[in-house]
């Protein structure tokens, strides 16, 4: 197994897990669940749950351009624009207990997700494979393809957007009963 399969698989696992444990969180906070133990996780740890997210997306989307050479797509590169500010955001924010970083962060999310969103509509669901723009990079360009095709860097990149703004919901939104 090669050293980028074994990176591709970790990544890709990581995301795997993610994606159930935020349905997971959504739907306790839809149901309006009070007094359970794993939203009272999170919300306590929720910037260091930020931060760590955050600097692993942003330290892996560099590895994989700057490393191994995979040049990001201007999609790519705008997802990065609303990313990468997160580790910082969520880095002050945990350095000084400043649990209002929503605030902050939450708008960049948004935009960075909606990005994301588009980003995977055009990689799975069109047959494009032309260059994005002049720098003959395409956006539907199949540099990690894990789990069948399923896990893709978009869908690394909108499966983290989505975590942090989760993180924040249940930072904003969970409370417990007193």
């Amino acid at each position: 197994m090669s050293y980028l399969h074994l990176l591709n698989l970790v990544v890709a696992t990581s995301a795997v897990i993610l994606q159930p444990l935020i349905v997971v969180v959504i739907v306790l906070l839809c149901l309006r669940v009070k007094d359970n133990k794993f939203l009272d996780f999170i919300k306590k740890h929720f910037l260091l749950i930020g931060f760590v997210l955050s600097l692993s997306a942003s330290l892996v989307s560099l590895y994989y351009s700057e490393i191994i050479g995979f040049l990001p797509c201007h999609l790519c590169w705008f997802q990065r624009i609303f990313m990468y500010p997160q580790v910082f955001l969520f880095g002050i924010a945990y350095w000084k207990k400043d649990i209002q970083v929503a605030r902050y962060a939450m708008p960049l999310l948004i935009i960075g997700t909606l990005i994301a969103i588009y980003h995977n509509f055009i990689y799975y669901f069109t047959e494009y494979a032309g260059p994005c723009d002049a720098s003959g990079v395409s956006c539907v360009q199949r540099l990690v393809s894990e789990f069948n095709g399923y896990i893709s860097i978009p869908m690394l990149s909108l499966t983290v957007f989505v975590g942090l703004i989760t993180l924040l919901l249940v930072a904003g939104l969970y409370k417990k009963r007193e």
